[in-house]
């Protein structure tokens, strides 16, 4: 079987692409949501390439599982990023409100900028 790093790669790339165009258009839950998605992905493609599986939605796991040595502080961008997984997609995600009212510039760009330093850290890993 193929090895598919390469293309979970390239779609981390493009799911921080939509992050920042989510962000930029105030969409804030997706922008949120989106990089989590970026950086799942990125992470997924350094294990394949790294001849391994990976399955869930953990960030902070999916570094931690690695055989290679994560930073801590990345790690626990990976935890800020697990918090966007569900609460920013579904009304039943907080107690009450829809999940774009709980989203706003400063979760996104958080979001993004720990999301673009997780792909980083798997580029240079995958180089």
């Amino acid at each position: 079987m193929a090895n598919r790093a390469q293309d979970w790669f390239k779609q981390a790339e493009r799911d921080l692409e939509q992050a920042k165009a989510s962000r930029t258009e105030g969409r804030h839950e997706w922008a949120c949501f989106a990089s989590q998605q970026a950086a799942e992905n990125a992470v997924k493609a350094l294990h394949l390439s790294l001849g391994q599986e990976a399955w869930g939605h953990i960030i902070s796991r999916l570094l931690s599982d690695l055989p290679v040595e994560v930073p801590t502080e990345l790690v626990e961008k990976g935890r800020v990023l697990d918090n966007f997984y569900v609460p920013t997609r579904y009304a039943n995600g907080h107690p009450e409100g829809a999940p774009f009212e709980h989203y706003g510039p400063l979760q996104s760009s958080q979001a993004v900028q720990y999301a673009g330093e997780i792909i980083e850290f798997v580029r240079h890993q995958m180089a």
